[in-house]
């Protein structure tokens, strides 16, 4: 049973209301001034153990004698800040107002109120979890057929798309809900179907992808992003901010939505396909290059790392994006600032301030560390078991760190953010035997190299690279690719690879959360 601490120095004319309140099921205790309010507060309605925390909201007086209502409101804060309060008084004065929200009131009302209002605050701050949440259980009991007939129709990445958006939408509904079971057999469902929509179109998409403006619906892949969503910016003459954060999922981009829309104004929110493989080394330098890894390979083997090689992947960045303009013939200069470290995005945020550079880029490598971190660490894998909990800890991340303010600071000098990612990351589960050379990589993804041999149809298996626009380490080389939750283990040490991965995030195959990603173009809020 709800316990309410209604403080009021004229309690008995609200008989009728404690009488309401009881017939509703909810625990009624009084008090006639501020500091009776906090001895039961304190004891707990007068529970002989005094556990405070029986009390669960306070509607609370504002003009009574002795303690003023704010002062109570102040005390009982201080003693437990998570507990809500409603103010309830007779003035409309503003300052007494800003006053009571200052001190994090839950609620206003204005007396004369009515029971309903009472009862809509009761609802609202006490019961609203648990509202919401079987709202959301019935609405997705009602629309569960409708999901499973979306995955088993789609047949269009635009219906991929819806099939991405509304699976996210509802893995945030749902995050503490017993149905999420039902969920991840959707997801599972889906991502079966999926994978095999892609081996069975992605040679042609690679090779001739619909032009813009198709009304059959075009395709966004990883080498076109720049033609599509920042060259227009640019032409029209708006400062660009493309900030790039690495392995970065659709779901994380809801999440942290509400935040940027403090200042930003989404202008277009947009979801591009990720190429094969979807890591770093191929998807973002196509992002910066303009082209598909073979032919970065091959018009500028210079800016080029082959898989087996010991140097960083992503060092050539600021240079392939020079040679994009260049072979554009575009004329704008560009900053470009790559941050792993909270120090730098502060200087990052004092260069752009001042800069007059039409286009800046900026790319984030901290939720791909936490990826790579929980897989090694023991701590980090108990704090993100599941995506909720990595969409929790993207969402502390983002509210405390400088990328926020970073952002922020973009808005208020006026520049466009594109914002986007080169992939996204999904949860393994399911481990698949290979067996493979030993120059052969190390992703558990995806295998490149000679000889590649799984035991599991649900692979994707590429014997003609060049088809696809990726490069042949030997001339027999083909590429192979787990689609859904799957991830590749060498017979030597399978169960202990099996175990020690499983239930880890990983990128680099085939899956909605990999391969469908965000891509937003926001402008600052008041231009």
């Amino acid at each position: 049973m709800s316990q309410i601490l209604w403080v009021d120095d004229e309690i008995d004319l609200l008989q009728p209301y404690i009488i309401y309140l009881n017939n509703k099921g909810y625990e009624v205790v009084t008090a006639t001034n501020g500091r009776d309010a906090l001895d039961r507060f304190r004891t707990g309605a007068g529970e002989p153990h005094g556990e405070s925390d029986a009390i669960d909201i306070v509607f609370l007086d504002e003009n009574m004698p002795g303690l003023t209502g704010l002062e109570t409101l102040q005390e009982i804060k201080r003693l437990r800040p998570e507990v809500p309060v409603v103010m309830i008084t007779k003035s409309e004065e503003e300052h007494i107002m800003e006053e009571a929200i200052g001190e994090k009131i839950a609620d206003y009302l204005i007396k004369p109120v009515n029971p309903n209002q009472i009862l809509l605050c009761l609802k609202k701050h006490i019961h609203q979890q648990a509202i919401v949440s079987e709202h959301a259980r019935d609405n997705y009991r009602q629309e569960w057929s409708d999901i499973s007939y979306m995955i088993d129709t789609a047949a269009t990445f635009d219906e991929w798309k819806a099939v991405e958006r509304t699976l996210s939408h509802w893995d945030i509904e749902l995050e503490n809900s017993p149905m999420r079971s039902m969920l991840e057999d959707q997801r599972a469902q889906a991502n079966a179907a999926f994978g095999k929509w892609v081996q069975k179109n992605y040679v042609s998409l690679v090779e001739n992808p619909k032009p813009k403006g198709d009304n059959s619906g075009d395709i966004i892949l990883s080498h076109n992003v720049m033609k599509h969503s920042v060259f227009p910016l640019l032409d029209k003459g708006e400062k660009v901010l493309l900030c790039v954060i690495d392995n970065f999922r659709y779901d994380q981009w809801k999440t942290i939505q509400p935040l940027l829309s403090e200042f930003y104004t989404i202008r277009q929110e947009e979801q591009y396909m990720s190429i094969l493989p979807t890591a770093t080394q191929y998807a973002r330098n196509a992002i910066f290059s303009g082209l598909l890894p073979l032919q970065i390979q091959e018009m500028y083997p210079q800016y080029w790392v082959e898989e087996g090689d010991e140097e960083s992947k992503n060092q050539y960045e600021k240079e392939l994006v020079q040679t994009l303009l260049d072979r554009y013939r575009r004329r704008e200069t560009f900053t470009y600032w790559k941050v792993n470290e909270s120090d730098f995005c502060e200087r990052v945020i004092a260069q752009l301030k001042g800069t007059k550079t039409p286009l800046n880029i900026v790319v984030l490598n901290f939720i791909d560390m936490l990826s790579h971190s929980r897989t090694e660490s023991k701590m980090m894998r108990e704090l993100a078991n599941d995506e909720a909990a990595y969409r929790s800890l993207t969402l502390s991340w983002f509210r405390h760190s400088p990328t926020y303010n970073l952002l922020k600071r973009a808005a208020e000098s006026g520049y466009t953010l594109v914002l986007t990612t080169d992939h996204g990351t999904t949860r393994v589960k399911n481990a698949v035997q290979i067996i493979a050379d030993k120059n052969t990589n190390t992703n558990i993804r995806y295998k490149v190299g000679k000889a590649l041999n799984c035991n599991s149809k649900s692979v994707m298996t590429v014997e003609q690279p060049k088809r696809v626009g990726l490069p042949c380490p030997n001339v027999s080389s083909s590429y192979m690719f787990c689609t859904g939750s799957d991830f590749f283990a060498y017979p030597n040490q399978f169960n202990y690879y099996a175990q020690y991965y499983r239930n880890t995030f990983q990128h680099g195959g085939i899956s909605l959360e990999e391969m469908v990603i965000p891509l937003v173009t926001m402008v600052p809020k008041g231009n």
